[in-house]
């Protein structure tokens, strides 16, 4: 059976909740069902990588979706944090052989941060079709 994990961080719960309802409500229309999908919560940005890497290290997933939100502050500490959250989950989806998917998105202001989470700019929808995508891709490479 297909799996996959989606890490949520509840940090920005109002933008994170409402990407992973649209990840979550896309998945279900591509035919997945709750049984498929493993949702962890987790506090913040700094603790996906960390969750991403225990779960792919399990080989129960076909990939992982992240959903987070790095809002812009007054100083650089999310720089920091994007930069690092980003380069973790790189060397993580290389190291597992497991597609990690960068739903985190990283707006400047909380309309942003909204926007990204509707019409368009969807970016808990894009998350799961490039899941789905990155999904058949190892298929197709590995054979299956």
């Amino acid at each position: 059976m297909k799996r996959v994990a989606i890490v949520k961080s509840r940090f920005n719960e109002e933008v994170t909740s409402r990407l992973l309802a649209s990840c979550l409500k896309t998945f279900k229309s591509e035919g997945w069902t709750d049984s498929q999908l493993k949702v962890v919560e987790v506090p913040g940005g700094w603790e996906i990588p960390w969750a991403v890497q225990e779960l792919a290290k399990t080989n129960l997933y076909q990939a992982v979706v992240t959903l987070g939100c790095v809002l812009k502050g007054q100083t650089p500490q999310n720089d920091h944090l994007a930069r690092s959250l980003v380069a973790s989950l790189h060397r993580i989806s290389l190291d597992t052989r497991i597609p990690v998917i960068l739903g985190v998105i990283t707006p400047n202001t909380e309309g942003q941060a909204m926007a990204r989470t509707k019409g368009k700019m969807d970016r808990g929808q894009e998350a799961a079709l490039a899941a789905l995508e990155m999904i058949a891709l190892k298929e197709e490479l590995r054979g299956s």
